[in-house]
């Protein structure tokens, strides 16, 4: 019976984790989990307090460690309008600090100028320096004459 009362704790446990992603109490829960494994087996209280207190030591002192790391680092690839920022494109109409329109990636973007004086001319190169909605903010990749 023992084991139920295990089950019972990582289940709580687990509850816990939900509301509070911290990984701390998911990885508790899954030493609940060991323990009532333990329990099942046959071994004795003693046996379990040790396996529930291994499990979470290696949980949150090696697990967690190396989970958050991962989740700490940014993503290697961008998707979406997130990966045209920082390419080239090339000034179709005239931009301005309102509108304009340049060539990125091969399809036509509404474009508008990072620095809110400068006109840049048809045919100029510029680089994406973020997007707006569907509008490209540019800034050009040579001084204007």
């Amino acid at each position: 019976m023992a084991w139920f009362v295990w089950l019972i704790a990582a289940a709580a446990l687990g509850a816990a984790e939900f509301f509070t992603l911290t990984l701390v109490f998911g990885l508790l829960a899954g030493a609940a989990l060991v323990a009532a494994v333990v329990a099942g087996v046959g071994i004795g209280l003693l046996g379990q307090l040790l396996s529930f207190a291994a499990a979470a030591a290696a949980g949150l002192f090696v697990v967690r460690p190396v989970a958050l790391r991962h989740v700490a680092q940014q993503p290697l690839t961008y998707e979406g309008s997130d990966a045209l920022i920082g390419k080239r494109a090339e000034v179709m109409q005239e931009v301005t600090a309102t509108r304009g329109l340049i060539k990125l990636s091969g399809e036509e973007w509404s474009a508008r100028a990072l620095d809110e004086s400068l006109v840049i001319p048809v045919g100029a190169l510029v680089d994406v320096m973020e997007i707006e909605g569907a509008t490209a903010v540019v800034y050009p990749r040579e001084l204007l004459p």
